[in-house]
């Protein structure tokens, strides 16, 4: 909820910010530009705040994970490191209550370090030490050296001063102290707002994982063959589906009775996820390259067929009327008019396709894959490895963009007339 309290709030400063200093020096008149469907340069996006959006991500990222690469004074508050301590006041049978002072070491997580030593004290409630790791909570058994065990009825009643109860807390300013049902003293660090490594760590940390891997590899390949492989199937299962759903949805959109016969398969099929289809294609096809390749253009081939039916069913009546009046034949309409008109649609279902491939591929390289992004981020996972998984991530998202950019580019070059009627 913070993280999102200050993204916003970077949101809205931006916005105005941006306004202020650089539409107020410029004379930009596309905000009086009407808006109208198929134009697609009625509202383009702002560079300056695609900039200002990424930027913010990695800022976020390292004030919460205190990252080297962000500036101390935005660093989110970290976790309590150092020396806590706290007194406790503790009854038994047959003896005056006592007081004595815990002594708590929080180290950084992975280092190894030893409890302070501390001394006793003269009265029968004996001074302790003991260590946690920063983000983590240990159990302190303040009754091992005092003067009365829990035969003698030794109990806690009070820290700092707080009564205390089996069950109940008392929060200090180095964190939290509470009781087990059994009376036994727990102490939790104050954890602050950053996060553990090991849920999210920083990007200085992911990055060094990146080059350690494309210099070492991950299991036995490189990283370039597990996003080779990844990349490879994605592309096969994308390219039988286009070559099947293509001339399906042509086929759908200019017969009625292809329509009537394919139109309940595909729309059933429509919102199914390919996940669940990962145990079906399985048992058909095995675990071997073919069942990924197939569940990809199973993910593909809908999407298609339903782009390539819209682009046919949106050509204008009034195009085709034209071209059989200055004599064109059936073959003639359906290469000048049908599949250019369809193009744009057809395209547009292509990039959305790739990116559910894209999707789909880390699921199919769950299943028994040796080589593969998806397969990197499986094992990364198993072993709590954090930084892998992200780097695969990112790795992931990276490629997928770049593909949509070039299914982009292709698109202009091949469908210029797109968006002007």
């Amino acid at each position: 909820m913070i993280v999102l309290l200050i993204y916003v709030a970077i949101f809205v400063a931006s916005f105005f910010l941006v306004k202020l200093l650089v539409h107020k020096t410029t004379r930009d008149f596309t905000a009086r530009k009407t808006v109208t469907f198929g134009d697609e340069s009625a509202v383009r996006p702002n560079r300056i705040a695609s900039v200002i959006s990424v930027l913010t991500i990695f800022l976020l990222w390292g004030a919460f994970t205190g990252s080297s690469w962000v500036p101390g004074f935005l660093h989110a508050p970290g976790p309590f490191v150092g020396d806590a301590t706290f007194t406790y006041t503790a009854e038994a049978e047959g003896a005056a209550p006592d007081d004595a002072t815990v002594t708590v070491r929080v180290f950084p997580v992975g280092e190894d370090v030893e409890a302070p030593e501390v001394d006793p004290g003269a009265g029968w409630a004996k001074d302790d030490s003991d260590s946690v790791g920063a983000w983590r909570s240990g159990l302190i058994r303040v009754d091992r050296n005092d003067g009365y065990g829990r035969d003698e009825g030794h109990t806690v009643v009070a820290v700092n001063g707080e009564p205390i109860a089996p069950g109940g807390e008392v929060i200090t300013e180095f964190g939290r102290v509470g009781m087990s049902p059994k009376g036994t003293l727990n102490f939790e660090p104050r954890k602050g707002w950053q996060m553990e490594p090991i849920w999210l760590p920083p990007p200085e940390a992911v990055l060094a994982r990146l080059k350690e891997i494309a210099q070492d590899g991950y299991r036995d390949s490189t990283l370039w063959e597990h996003l080779g492989w990844s990349l490879f199937r994605v592309i096969a299962g994308f390219f039988f589906g286009a070559l099947i759903g293509i001339p399906l949805g042509y086929a759908m959109g200019l017969s009625d009775w292809f329509r009537g016969w394919f139109d309940p398969i595909v729309e059933f099929m429509r919102p199914v996820p390919p996940l669940a289809l990962i145990p079906l294609v399985i048992i058909w096809a095995g675990i071997g390259e073919t069942g990924k390749i197939i569940l990809l253009f199973l993910a593909a081939l809908w999407i298609m067929a339903i782009a390539a039916r819209s682009g046919v069913s949106g050509v204008k009546i009034s195009k085709v009327h034209a071209a059989y009046s200055l004599g064109a034949s059936k073959a003639q309409i359906m290469r000048h008019v049908i599949v250019p008109n369809s193009l744009p649609e057809i395209f547009t279902g292509a990039r959305v396709a790739m990116g559910v491939c894209w999707g789909t591929v880390v699921a199919a390289e769950l299943v028994a894959a040796e080589k593969g992004a998806g397969m990197m981020i499986m094992v990364a996972s198993k072993f709590q490895l954090t930084d892998i998984v992200i780097m695969g991530i990112i790795l992931i998202g990276v490629i997928g963009f770049g593909i949509d950019i070039l299914m982009r580019f292709a698109e202009k070059a091949l469908v210029p007339w797109k968006g002007r009627g």
